[in-house]
């Protein structure tokens, strides 16, 4: 059983792709997964979270996740928010997070992850998609770590968003992919 947890803020995606992700997983990777999202009714910019669990066999528990494996940030600044992403992180847990900014990164080295992967999925999503939503690059983002396929990524996000859109996230997605895979 593998837990993540992805970290953003409203506005970013980050429900919509934990929902992605574990439709990648569950169609295309011969795995089960199930999403929890965290969030209320707070406007856009406010801190929200996803739980994800994957595994081989069916996951009958429907609970957050508490001792992520995996933690994917899509905006720096939550930890200036007082959200505590490395809570319940463990001696191999793995970061992604959506920086290039040696800066932001060094400051989150000091949580002690095992691996950290980043790249800038804003910056990707931006020139691919217009707008500067993470998800589908952060998406790549996790397939560079090969937990799954950036091809069951790609498939996802365009049946999810249609042709016009799902073509832009899915390019964004594989510009992100490639970045990590040079880590």
């Amino acid at each position: 059983m593998i837990s993540i947890k992805f970290y953003g803020l409203g506005g970013q995606g980050v429900v919509t792709a934990g929902k992605l992700f574990s439709e990648a997983i569950s169609l295309y990777e011969d795995k089960y997964a199930i999403t929890v999202p965290a969030y209320g009714h707070e406007r856009r910019g406010a801190p929200v979270n996803t739980s994800i669990i994957v595994d081989e066999k069916p996951v009958l528990i429907n609970s957050f996740v508490y001792h992520p494996d995996i933690v994917l940030v899509m905006d720096s600044t939550i930890i200036d928010k007082g959200i505590d992403i490395s809570q319940g992180i463990h001696e191999n847990s793995i970061l992604i997070l959506n920086t290039e900014d040696v800066n932001v990164l060094n400051t989150y080295k000091k949580y002690n992850f095992k691996e950290i992967y980043y790249v800038d999925g804003t910056q990707i999503a931006l020139k691919n998609i217009g707008r500067g939503i993470p998800n589908g690059s952060m998406l790549g983002a996790m397939a560079g770590t090969g937990l799954l396929t950036i091809e069951s990524i790609e498939k996802t996000i365009r049946e999810s968003f249609g042709e016009k859109a799902g073509e832009k996230n899915a390019k964004a997605a594989r510009e992100a992919y490639e970045r990590i895979k040079k880590m």
